[in-house]
């Protein structure tokens, strides 16, 4: 899934090469992905794309003061395309294509634009055209952004006073810090030395100055790897970022140990026994439901 460095860094990436263009139309083909009906995506022809701005996972292109906001959930993407020129007509089916966005030619009749592609049967791509991006649920309801100026200690201190959730699911709920998922807070885990099942409420103030520290440098660190980077390199580049997440069975990089992994229905984590854990691994709560 794109979290805050990878949106950040496509957010970077259309600020270079699609500001400044006119929006010649964009093509729904997912009729699923399309969240709103006013107004109508067929508004955004002919207007000019002004500005791009990212919202916790949500990328936001600005095309004179009507807002197409995407948000790619846990399978999308966005590729570029030098020339749309000569690509065929969208047709709803079953492939991976959920939208394109065609810009206006270039001097050299170039016509460029990004086609937005979702993998899998479980489609939750999403599209918005707003006049404001407060207009979308997922915009209005986000946390701080943990890269803002006003993201300091306290202010964590004061989401995780009084809060039961275990500290893995905290970090990523997108109502309490905007832009973190599942691989991104395994990363900040185990920056933090931290276990994931720890209860946020239980957190002293050394380990809450640790764990912000762990957030702010882990998301500032990929956002620096990322930048400048073509949006088809991305993911490469996430994946050869991380420490523990999807490493299970492989040795930390700071002490050794075997990276382990416990399992939940439609998603995992990873962790470092003696990193996080105090040499302990914890319980693999599906493999003990099978055992029982």
């Amino acid at each position: 899934m794109p979290e805050l460095p990878e949106v950040e860094s496509l957010a970077g990436f259309l600020r270079e090469r699609a500001v400044g263009r006119t929006v010649l139309a964009v093509d729904v083909v997912a009729i699923q992905a399309l969240k709103t009906f006013d107004p109508p995506v067929s508004a955004l022809g002919g207007l000019t794309v002004t500005g791009v701005s990212r919202h916790g996972k949500f990328l936001d292109l600005d095309c004179d003061g009507l807002h197409l906001v995407i948000h790619l959930a846990r399978a999308g993407w966005l590729r570029w395309r030098d020339d749309l020129s000569g690509a065929r007509p969208v047709r709803p089916g079953k492939g991976p294509l959920a939208a394109r966005v065609r810009l206006a030619p270039d001097e050299e009749g170039l016509a460029p634009g990004f086609e937005l592609t979702e993998a899998g049967t479980q489609k939750r791509l999403a599209l918005y055209v707003v006049r404001d991006p407060a207009e979308v649920p997922g915009v209005a309801s986000l946390g701080p952004d943990p890269l803002a100026e006003t993201f300091t200690a306290d202010a964590l201190k004061r989401i995780v006073g009084g809060n039961r959730t275990q500290i893995k699911g905290l970090l990523r709920d997108q109502k309490v810090i905007a832009g973190i998922g599942n691989a991104y807070s395994d990363e900040v885990l185990h920056a933090a030395r931290m276990s994931p099942f720890k209860i946020a409420s239980t957190l002293t103030d050394a380990q809450i100055a640790d764990l912000h520290e762990a957030i702010v440098q882990t998301l500032r660190e990929a956002v620096e790897r990322a930048r400048g980077l073509a949006a088809k390199d991305l993911k490469a580049e996430k994946k050869s970022g991380l420490r523990v997440h999807n490493r299970a069975g492989q040795p930390c990089d700071v002490c050794g140990d075997t990276i382990r992994e416990v399992s939940f229905a439609d998603s995992s984590l990873q962790y470092c026994p003696t990193c996080q854990t105090g040499g302990k691994p914890l319980a693999d709560r599906r493999l003990s439901r099978l055992l029982k």
